[in-house]
């Protein structure tokens, strides 16, 4: 379950599409660690905090895309 995080460039490359499937990957990565973290299988907590930030990076990417086309489109 090791990955790499993601970098701003790497994200704003990828199509909407792309994201959206990264983003449930990253979700549902989020959610495993927790029920292991709660279960004691874990020891790397970083890595949850890693997560987060990641969802955070695509979700942002996606709206500012957003407000681009809204803005473009006005």
């Amino acid at each position: 379950m090791k990955e790499f995080n993601m970098k701003n460039k790497d994200l704003q490359k990828k199509k909407e599409a792309d994201l959206g499937k990264l983003l449930k990957e990253k979700r549902q990565s989020l959610q495993n660690f927790r029920f292991s973290l709660s279960g004691s299988k874990t020891r790397n907590t970083k890595e949850g905090r890693a997560l987060r930030k990641d969802i955070a990076r695509i979700l942002t990417v996606m709206n500012e895309r957003k407000r681009e086309t809204k803005v473009s489109s006005s």
